[in-house]
């Protein structure tokens, strides 16, 4: 049997709202996190195994929350994104507090994962629609093969901009840019992107709001890849890592949408945009807290989940 993975970023759960993982929300009616939805979904559109990027401290904790459960439904793995894990000839810099960001995350699995791989946020919920257009393109990848003539095809969920706002406040999201064949050409991170009455716009520093097209399509660091992904995460983190400065080594993050857009501006990456009109949900606030319970009290009267996932 052909073995696709999800790879779900976690090594900053639970941080949003205390520092334990005890403290994460449920939002399900049997207490389930966001988290249990995206791995129904997936494990429903055909994803047979799971691998947690979680830091290693984290491990027997998380085990004991989230992993046991999910270790009884589906194949699980863990990989450990740590500050230090660093290519040789490189330390942290001094006053280092966190890891190297998403880029870190993927390469981080480099060791438990052998097989095409969707990677989405713990905290995100993306809807059924991603999870089966993903996996489609990861089937059709693993026959043609990704890099046979030096360019990488991967894959990306776009959600529309409007069904990804919060209602509390601006929020930052990657504005793609796309040909005419649905292939991405580049990607804008955009901060502070608000509600309007008339869909969506920049909050900017002088207190106006410059409109912005709410039917754009994001990204939501949803993204479908093959395991030849690594070795280039692997040049390029230490590339990245021998441009920092000393004012920025102690901030600077190894991203997955820089990543991206570097390889496309170097003519290195066919990257299919995959439209999903599914409503994306996330506590960006706690104010988003009972809208994003509410959001799935209604997906399990409306018949999309069961009262129990578990059960």
């Amino acid at each position: 049997m052909s073995h696709f993975t999800l790879v779900i970023m976690a090594a900053g759960i639970g941080s949003r709202f205390g520092k334990g993982i005890k403290q994460l929300t449920s939002f399900g009616p049997s207490g389930e996190i966001i988290m249990d939805y995206s791995i129904h979904d997936a494990k429903e559109a055909g994803f047979n195994k799971v691998v947690f990027v979680i830091r290693k401290s984290m491990l027997e904790e998380f085990r004991n929350v989230i992993g046991k459960r999910i270790e009884s439904q589906i194949e699980t793995a863990y990989a450990f994104q740590e500050m230090d894990d660093l290519p040789e000839g490189f330390t942290v810099p001094e006053g280092r507090k966190k890891p190297w960001g998403t880029g870190q995350a993927i390469l981080a699995c480099r060791e438990v994962v052998h097989e095409p791989f969707a990677v989405i946020n713990a905290d995100d919920y993306y809807g059924k629609d991603a999870f089966r257009k993903v996996l489609g393109f990861l089937k059709a990848s693993q026959e043609d093969g990704s890099a046979g003539d030096g360019r990488f095809r991967f894959c990306m969920a776009g959600f529309v901009l409007r069904n990804t706002l919060s209602d509390h406040g601006g929020v930052t999201r990657g504005i793609c840019r796309l040909d005419e064949s649905g292939q991405l050409r580049s990607i804008e991170e955009t901060r502070t992107i608000v509600k309007t009455t008339d869909g969506a716009g920049i909050s900017l520093a002088d207190g106006t709001i410059r409109p912005v097209d709410a039917g754009s399509l994001v990204s939501m660091n949803f993204w479908g890849y093959t395991p030849a992904l690594f070795d280039e995460l692997s040049r390029g983190f230490a590339a990245f890592l021998g441009s920092l400065t000393e004012e920025n080594a102690g901030t600077a993050e190894y991203l997955l949408p820089d990543i991206m857009d570097g390889l496309l501006s170097r003519g290195r990456l066919d990257l299919t945009v995959l439209p999903s009109e599914d409503k994306w949900f996330g506590v960006t606030y706690q104010e988003d807290i009972p809208i994003v319970k509410k959001a799935f009290a209604d997906l399990v009267s409306q018949g999309v989940y069961p009262g129990n996932l578990y059960q």
